[in-house]
């Protein structure tokens, strides 16, 4: 029976249509079209299921981003958890880590962050965390996706006086985040610095006199740069509290590998890009995080125009100023190949790992083996990177002293990587290449691991990388089970190509990972023509 969930929780484009609860579920899988109705469904879901969540109790926290729909998404859900027995907690518009935070907070048994991230905001969706601050498991999900289905095929009728009345919370905290998110990211500077030194000005750093912030028109443009100027970093504010979220700003429309000539950047209709100033070559002049906050990229001037520092790149510096320090660290398979040999080189004590894609994967594999807490006085040494920018660290628990959850946080990130860059010593990281092509609008279930696409591509790609002098062998990932991960080793380095499907857009996406010394060309040749035989294949009505 097919999850409901993708990469990171359920999404699609929102719909206000009253319609029943059978057709709002064909809705999502055939049109990823999301409704109150089926918010409905969940929130019921959700309360049946909790037992088998870590914690105790039946507190449900919500909060949400500022997208059209969601307060009629976030009344229904209210609606499924209270008729069926939860205690339902309104924290007002998050950041997604913010929610985290107030799970933790109100010793609650579960959270649900209603968001798309860095969707459109004709779009949006939930995010699932249990007590611990952890995004909801595969397992989870799957009991949830089942118990949805079966309500949709009770009479749960319920009267609209009683409706109306269970729609409504039975607490409020409004205004939660502009008092507890600054709060708390205090606390987190003071852990970075612990690890990283302190924050010497921008005169003898990576950083350039004034750094540019776009927070996506989200949450965090109403506190993030005060914060900043507060802990002595001059910058600027690009987008606003009052703009549409994601729109013509954010982190969301951002590659990892993207470039841009000062000409091209000039003519940019993105906020951020088309305020940057000239500055000297290799130094951070912007940073840009995504709707719902969880999420970060830098953006650094070059000889000739600007480029964006991912998430391989910001591990390399984090990990590089931490040096003296043993790291556990966790990337994704769409980070630099090179990426954990450099982590390796910096300190035998560092440990690493590779990981699905979504950053609850990096938190699973970092996290302790009781599923719980990180229990030490100082800041623990574990890091996990996406090169989307998502970067999970630990953040110091809200009432247990010694005690440390792990989350990903675009303006903790941002902190993090500020203090890293202004303690760096000039050691470089010497990356790879690699390349991502998407299939836009592409059907996604036609890309399964049992599809015949599937097997097809596979012996493409492994007699493609053969005859290129590579042995080459299929790798499996916890969490990507229709994932197809080519990986192949030669003398010259190593070659890895991969396709998945997204699990937050109707798109499947395309993925080419090269030692530095691999040619590219060959390469460049085999993506185009393998992205050019799924597309007949998966966006063919």
């Amino acid at each position: 029976m097919t999850s409901f969930f993708g990469t990171d929780g359920i999404r699609g484009q929102t719909s206000l249509e009253d319609i029943d609860e059978t057709t709002a579920i064909d809705r999502l899988e055939q049109d990823r079209m999301l409704t109150p109705a089926f918010m409905r469904l969940v929130g019921e879901a959700l309360s049946y299921t909790q037992p088998a969540l870590p914690g105790e109790g039946n507190t449900v926290v919500i909060g949400w981003d500022q997208r059209p729909h969601n307060a009629a998404l976030v009344a229904s859900l209210t609606l499924g958890l209270r008729l069926t027995g939860s205690h339902v907690i309104h924290i007002d518009a998050c950041a997604t880590p913010t929610l985290h935070h107030a799970v933790l907070a109100l010793n609650a048994r579960m959270g649900c962050m209603i968001t798309a991230s860095h969707n459109p905001v004709s779009d949006s969706g939930i995010k699932v965390f249990d007590a611990y601050g952890y995004k909801s498991t595969r397992t989870y999900e799957a009991e949830v996706s089942q118990t949805i289905r079966q309500l949709a095929e009770e009479d749960r009728e319920v009267d609209v006086v009683d409706r109306e009345r269970l729609m409504v919370p039975d607490e409020v905290h409004a205004g939660w985040g502009l008092t507890a998110h600054p709060d708390w990211m205090k606390q987190r500077w003071e852990a970075f610095v612990s690890l990283f030194g302190p924050w010497d000005g921008q005169a003898t750093s990576r950083v350039a006199p004034t750094l540019y912030v776009d927070g996506a028109n989200g949450f965090a443009a109403a506190w993030l740069v005060p914060f900043l100027t507060a802990q002595g970093v001059n910058c600027h504010r690009v987008d606003s509290p009052e703009g549409v979220l994601n729109h013509q700003c954010g982190a969301g429309d951002f590659s990892p590998t993207q470039t841009w000539t000062f000409e091209e950047a000039a003519a940019s209709d993105h906020a951020l890009i088309s305020s940057l100033p000239r500055e000297e070559a290799g130094q951070l002049v912007g940073v840009a995080l995504d709707g719902d906050g969880d999420r970060c990229l830098f953006v650094e001037s070059t000889p000739d125009g600007f480029a964006i520092v991912d998430g391989d790149a910001m591990a390399a510096m984090l990990l590089g100023a931490g040096r003296h320090h043993a790291w556990r660290f966790a990337a994704s398979i769409e980070s630099d190949v090179a990426l954990l040999g450099h982590v390796q080189s910096l300190n035998d004590g560092n440990t690493c790992c590779e990981t699905a894609v979504g950053d609850r994967w990096l938190s699973f594999s970092l996290r302790p083996a009781s599923g719980g807490w990180l229990e030490q006085s100082t800041m623990p040494a574990v890091c996990g990177i996406e090169d989307s920018g998502h970067v999970v660290l630990p953040a110091p628990h809200p009432h247990l002293d010694a005690t440390w959850s792990l989350v990903g946080d675009g303006a903790a990130t941002l902190c993090a990587v500020l203090l890293a860059a202004s303690a760096a010593d000039g050691d470089s990281f010497e990356r790879g290449w690699k390349q991502r092509n998407s299939i836009k609008e592409s059907h996604r279930e036609r890309w399964h691991a049992d599809a015949d696409v599937f097997a097809k591509t596979e012996q493409t790609l492994l007699s493609a990388l053969q005859n290129l002098g590579f042995e080459a062998q299929r790798r499996r990932i916890e969490g990507e089970d229709h994932l197809l991960l080519v990986h192949g080793t030669s003398e010259v380095g190593v070659a890895s190509f991969g396709i998945r499907n997204s699990g937050t857009q109707a798109k499947t996406s395309l993925s080419v990972r090269l030692s530095r010394n691999v040619p590219n060309e060959a390469f460049i040749n085999l993506l185009s023509d393998v992205q050019a035989s799924l597309t007949a294949v998966l966006t063919d009505d």
